[in-house]
């Protein structure tokens, strides 16, 4: 099936499916059941099930998912069974973690590049990767075949950096700024808002301290 019509949040399950399936392979479990992925993902196990149809059928009836090969498709699916290499812009704190970060992964998804417009950082050594001047961004690209930029500069920097990404060849862009980046259709933007989703859990706090600290007074 053509990936434009599964939904995006098809796609965003798959990773949750991918994670908890290799926790199964550490474990030496060989098979699992729809039911068994839903009750430690928390999701319905019909959509688990719905999920992993639209790319093929998996299971075996009264058997459940062969964990091993379950974990190859959706690597597949996923892309993950090929070298995808990946740009960092920003070597600011949150790149820096992100690329300590990457120094653990071992898939074949990783960062292999990062680039930095303020000139003291640049030549700085980040775990294997020496940040480099954004004029060498576009070159980088093209040699490393670099598909995937992840943007970790300040804002008012973000539009720019997104630009020069696209320019240079990049399919998709991770964003940690604060801001909604302008893009061709073709190119796939994902916003990873640490602020939004902090705010966001504010609302499902209890009020019962806050009221509990007037009785007090």
């Amino acid at each position: 099936m053509k990936s434009d019509k599964i939904s995006e949040a098809v796609v965003r399950r798959l990773p949750v499916y991918l994670r908890f399936l290799n926790d199964l392979q550490k474990r030496e479990i060989s098979t699992v059941s729809s039911q068994e992925l839903g009750q430690k993902l928390d999701l319905n196990p019909a959509q688990i099930r719905k999920d992993l149809a639209y790319f093929g059928d998996f299971g075996r009836k009264g058997i459940g998912y062969d964990v091993s090969y379950l974990i190859e498709k959706i690597r597949h699916i996923l892309k993950l069974d090929q070298q995808i290499n990946v740009a960092l812009v920003g070597a600011g704190n949150l790149g820096h973690a992100l690329s300590n970060y990457n120094a653990y992964l071992k898939d074949t998804m990783k960062i292999t590049a990062i680039f930095d417009s303020y000139e003291p950082k640049v030549g700085q050594k980040i775990n294997s990767l020496i940040v480099q001047p954004m004029k060498d961004l576009g070159s980088t690209i093209r040699e490393q075949g670099i598909r995937i930029g992840i943007i970790t500069v300040p804002d008012t920097e973000a539009q720019n950096v997104a630009d020069i990404l696209v320019e240079s060849g990049i399919e998709a862009i991770l964003n940690f700024a604060p801001v909604i980046l302008k893009t061709p259709g073709h190119i796939r933007v994902h916003a990873a808002d640490f602020t939004t989703d902090l705010q966001s859990l504010a609302y499902y706090l209890q009020d019962g301290k806050e009221e509990l600290g007037h009785e007090q007074q």
